[in-house]
Formats: C-alpha cells, sequence, structure tokens
C-alpha cells in the first residue's frame, strides 16, 4: 500500500480513544471504511506478540495498511463476530459467518482461526451492487463471449470455470447465471453454493452446509426433482460432488460450476484423477474457461527502452508501473482478466482424453485446435500496454529481478 494511503489509515486508526468502552466498534468502522476507500477484496487482521497487523488485498494484491497493540486485537476480533452472528467465546476453533451490509458497506464473509498469537480474522469483501457484472462487462473479448454465450444457450452438458484462488472465477459463475436470467426464454435457473455471496433475481439459490446432511453432492441429486434446466455448483471440489454433477449434465440439464485448476487443460486431469470416467469426460464436459486476473497498469505508467527492462518475454514493446495518486502509489488501477476456452468433446482433443494422455499433451491438441491460451493473451496484454512485465511474472510464474520488484 502506498504510503498516503498507510498514513491515512493509521491516522484516522490513532484517533479512536482506546479507554472508551466502544473503541473496538469505532476501530472495526474505521478499517472497513478504509477497505472500501482503496476497492480492498480482502481484510487480514494478523496477531502477533506486539500488534495486530492490518492487511489489505488490493487488486490481488496483499499490502500492509496499518497496525494496532496487541491489546485491543481480541477486542476487535470480538467485534466482528458479534456482527457476524459468530460465538465470541468460542476463540480455540475456526469460524465463519456473514458480515451484513449496509448504505456503505456491502456484505462480507469473516473468517476466523485460532493461531499462537490469539485468532486470525480474514473479511471477504462481496461485490458492491453497483460493481455486479454482466458477461459482456467481464473483458472476454468479441469471440471468447461469442463461444460462451453459444455454451450458455445449450441444453446439456458441463460448463466448468476454472483457475486458481482469487482468480474471478464466481464473478464469472454469476456473470453467466445473470445472463441465463436475463435471456428472452425463461429458464429453471437453481444455484447450489457455500456461502451464497450475491443474490441473482430470476434465480433460486440454495446454501448448502456440509456436515448437516446437505452437502453439495446430496443438494445436486435433491434438485434434480424441482426440475430445474440449468443447475448452478458452487465449486466442483471432490468424487462425490463431481459425480453428481456430471449425471446431472448427463440426464439433460446444463451445469455450471467452477474448478481449482491451473489451465482449462489440468481440468481435464484433475476430473480424471476424481474417478471421472474418459467416455463421460468426453460426451459431458463441454465447455472449460480458465481464467486468471492481471493488474491493469495505471495512466501514469511509462513504456521501457531496454529489452532488459521487458524481462526476457517475448514482447516488442512494453510498459512498467510508476505510481501516482490516482493509483495510490502502486502503479496499477483495476484487474484485467486473461481467460483460454476448451472444448474437450471435439476432435483429435476428444481421442486425446479417451486415451488417458498428459495433461501436456491435452493442452497442445487444444492449442492446435486454436485455443489461445491464457500466457500468449497475457503477451498481448503486455505489448498492448495493459499490464507489465512484473506483472506477467508475478500471475504465470517466474523470477522478476530485484531492480524490477518495484514494478
Amino acid at each position: 500500500m502506498s504510503e498516503p494511503v498507510a498514513e491515512s489509515l493509521a491516522g484516522r486508526l490513532s484517533a479512536v480513544d482506546l479507554g472508551r468502552p466502544d473503541h473496538a466498534v469505532e476501530l472495526v468502522r474505521v478499517i472497513l471504511e478504509g477497505a472500501r476507500a482503496v476497492r480492498a477484496s480482502d481484510v487480514h487482521l494478523n496477531p502477533g506478540p506486539e500488534r495486530l497487523e492490518i492487511l489489505y488485498r488490493v487488486d490481488g494484491v496483499l499490502h500492509v495498511a496499518g497496525e494496532l497493540p496487541a491489546a485491543v486485537a481480541a477486542a476487535v476480533v470480538a467485534r466482528l463476530k458479534v456482527l457476524a452472528g459468530l460465538l465470541t467465546y468460542r476463540t480455540e476453533e475456526p469460524q465463519e459467518g456473514r458480515l451484513p451490509g449496509g448504505p456503505d458497506q456491502p456484505e462480507a464473509r469473516l473468517s476466523t482461526m485460532p493461531t499462537l498469537h490469539g485468532e486470525r480474522a480474514v473479511i471477504r469483501r462481496f461485490a458492491e451492487p453497483a460493481r455486479l457484472r454482466r458477461l459482456e462487462e467481464l473483458g472476454l473479448g468479441a469471440e471468447l463471449l461469442a463461444e460462451c454465450r453459444g455454451l450458455l444457450a445449450r441444453r446439456s452438458g458441463l460448463v466448468v470455470v476454472a483457475g486458481p484462488a482469487g482468480s474471478g472465477k464466481t464473478t464469472t459463475l454469476y456473470a453467466m447465471l445473470r445472463e441465463l436470467a436475463a435471456g428472452p426464454e425463461r429458464r429453471s435457473l437453481v444455484s447450489l453454493e457455500d456461502p451464497i455471496e450475491v443474490a441473482v433475481a430470476g434465480v433460486s439459490q440454495t446454501q448448502v452446509r456440509p456436515g448437516s446432511g446437505l452437502d453439495l453432492a446430496s443438494a445436486i441429486r435433491a434438485v434434480l426433482r424441482q426440475d430445474p434446466e440449468v443447475i448452478a455448483v458452487g465449486e466442483m471440489r471432490d468424487p462425490a460432488t463431481a459425480e453428481a454433477a456430471f449425471q446431472a449434465a448427463l440426464t439433460g440439464h446444463l451445469v455450471l460450476t467452477t474448478f481449482h485448476a491451473g489451465s482449462a487443460a489440468d481440468v481435464v486431469g484433475r476430473c480424471l484423477d476424481l474417478g471421472v470416467e474418459p467416455y463421460i469426460l468426453r460426451s459431458t464436459l463441454v465447455g472449460v474457461l480458465a481464467q486468471r486476473l492481471v493488474r491493469r497498469l495505471c495512466r501514469c505508467a511509462q513504456e521501457v527502452t531496454s529489452a532488459e527492462e521487458r524481462l526476457g518475454l517475448a514482447v516488442r514493446r512494453a510498459w512498467r508501473a510508476l505510481g501516482c495518486e490516482q493509483c495510490a502509489g502502486t502503479g496499477y488501477r483495476g484487474l484485467m482478466l486473461l481467460a483460454e476456452l476448451m472444448r474437450p468433446g471435439e476432435g483429435e482433443l476428444a481421442r486425446s482424453i479417451l486415451r488417458r494422455v498428459e495433461v501436456g499433451e491435452i493442452e497442445a491438441r487444444a492449442v492446435a485446435a486454436g485455443m489461445v491460451t491464457r500466457r500468449q493473451r497475457g503477451l498481448e496484454a503486455v505489448e498492448a500496454g495493459w499490464t507489465s512485465p512484473a506483472e506477467f511474472l508475478r500471475a504465470f510464474g517466474g523470477i522478476v529481478p530485484i531492480a524490477a520488484s518495484g514494478q
């Protein structure tokens, strides 16, 4: 986080009278307002022996935003637990709850975890209503947008949105549901989520509760008796859920789901690892949209003049981040989506799946069939000046030279 922002939060925190009985209420308010001001997606409260460290995740990157004395850490976390309806006296076990929204704050999810120096709390802020996105607003590009709409027009099959944590999978899944709900034809849309992050008009949403008898696998089987046409499954994370999702897709339903995987080809390998038979995979998995988010350069970016500053990337031009008041000194403002779309059930690619070939060969077959990889789109974004070489390496893996670490 830039010094002006950190200094601003530090000043507001230091202005709170810690001797007042309601000091924790005021501290939580200041922390949440600070997160909203810098568009933070997550807030981390990390307890230590002497202080409570406050970090904001902005555009996918964690920044130290401030700190508080360790003596007030327990009260701050307890206040958050009260807001989320959690048990304040249970400090030795993880808890998870929902923070209600208000006129100036979106709803959020609170997760607490016991540590050596007290409870750690992480707040995931949901999207504000004004920032909820439609499919055409994700930045997919005309070609990918048309292909995604073609997948959503199908009557059966499984569509997977894949990527690592924090890659925007849930945002894309919700955008797909809004696309279907706003379509000219009324379809029976249901979703099974853990948790429900955003209410979507026109979709019947159910929150599953693992351990209570209503997990994702059992919820999929139950909802099939509700005459659904489209079923959105929050995440396909275990063999039971995978089996239920593929069976639903086989029996005449369009199933949308998210999956933790590094690439579109990885989804195929992971599904095989979960016990999905190759012939079912080939005939049911109709599309995999694998995505990753990178930070978008602010207008203050400066074009680099040497090949060395391009950090070894195969690009002809590149820009580096500088930092200004508009981007809070980070050099970046906002995120952009890099995505690849694979259709596993077509041509030589389908035959490769039946043969259980390695993931690398599956990706090669997909590229031969016309798939543009996320990495290639990332290089194009660097050359166009939308993001920097350092950000590309951060997102896709690679060693950033020390001289470029601030880019």
